[in-house]
């Protein structure tokens, strides 16, 4: 596989990274586990074709070696006892089959319990049933096989806590009824943000999602959405909040000084790697964006899916969920007391659970 000039450049600091090609289906995967001090490594399995990039296969290593240090992250400020991973699995996810299924669970099993896999980006709750009849290390299953369910459920609630939190730690107070949302991608996290930002009876809500379908749901049931069909035209909305909820990347720093001439003063939300570069958080916060780092406020789905292996008690996962709020305002406080970025601080929170 061709990866960089050196392969191994991005390796340091995880323990172990595993991949695989099915001699039956063909199936391409990369396993990254970052950390298991804390407990297994524990993130979910994503699914795509890399076909826009050059080297599929490069993007998919990289996806999962950046996913995985966040999971770590993730895991760690949330008060899990895991560690983090990540599984990348190079085929399409409107043709998998199950036996591509099935030999990865295999593959997941033979880690001997050191990752604990769930679903993801191109993954749903079936899928996760299938590959849970090869591997016990498997979560995110549906109710009828012991599970807890999507887990976007519980992840749109942190995005929700973690926004609220953040505009109080702003303005004084979490009221959002003067604040106009972007939020980029409807599905199973942002259209569930979109439920609360409705139902709270406050924000206005912009919002783009390429699939009519979602559109369609969305409007049916909070007419007041407004969907546009590019960025540029969310931006001519003047929103005061951007919460991207798709893939990762989105934010460039060539798209700050557009966030700033735009109004907006905040970017939360559900999408894992939201920021394509470092650099780009401390652009953020030079420009006088506050940015909730995506691994703060995004957790509430590994928590969901953790419980699964614990007792799947939901109720007891979303009230571990609600404490994103209060772990939002204690990093935007301490990132402005030691006037370093909010990615800084939180970083710094979670490796410091790490290493007691």
């Amino acid at each position: 596989m061709e990866t960089t000039s050196d392969p191994w450049a991005q390796f340091s600091n995880h323990e172990e990274v595993v991949i695989s090609q099915d001699p039956r289906t063909g199936l391409r995967v990369v396993i990254a586990i970052h950390s298991t001090k804390l407990g297994p490594a524990l993130g979910g399995t994503r699914m795509a074709l890399y076909s826009e990039h050059a080297n599929p296969q490069a993007a998919a290593y990289t996806d999962a070696l950046r996913l995985s240090r966040a999971m770590t992250l993730k895991n760690a400020l949330s008060g899990l006892n895991h560690g983090g991973g990540k599984a990348v699995l190079i085929a399409d996810p409107a043709n998998k089959s199950r036996e591509e299924l099935l030999n990865y669970g295999l593959l997941v099993e033979s880690l001997g319990g050191k990752y604990v896999t769930a679903g993801d980006v191109g993954m749903q709750v079936a899928d996760m049933d299938v590959v849970g009849e090869t591997s016990q290390y498997v979560t995110g299953r549906s109710p009828e096989n012991g599970g807890v369910g999507d887990s976007g459920i519980l992840t749109a609630l942190g995005v929700w806590q973690g926004m609220q939190a953040a505009v109080e730690f702003m303005t004084g107070s979490n009221d959002l009824s003067q604040s106009t949302v972007g939020v980029i991608g409807a599905g199973k996290v942002g259209g569930r943000l979109i439920s609360y930002l409705m139902e709270s009876g406050g924000a206005k809500v912009i919002a783009m999602d390429p699939f009519a379908s979602i559109r369609a749901d969305i409007c049916t049931q909070y007419p007041d959405v407004e969907f546009v069909d590019s960025f540029e035209e969310m931006l001519a909305a003047r929103p005061s909040i951007i919460s991207p909820n798709a893939m990762g990347g989105f934010v460039t720093a060539d798209l700050i000084p557009r966030l700033t001439a735009a109004g907006v003063s905040l970017v939360c939300g559900g999408a894992n790697n939201q920021l394509a570069e470092n650099g780009v958080g401390d652009l953020l916060a030079a420009a006088g964006i506050v940015y909730t780092p995506d691994f703060m406020v995004n957790c509430g789905g590994v928590i969901q899916v953790a419980e699964e292996l614990v007792g799947a008690d939901v109720d007891r996962a979303r009230q571990q969920v609600m404490k994103v709020y209060q772990t939002t305002l204690e990093v935007l406080e301490s990132a402005k007391i030691a006037s370093i970025t909010p990615v800084a601080a939180a970083e710094a929170k979670a490796w410091e659970r790490i290493n007691a």
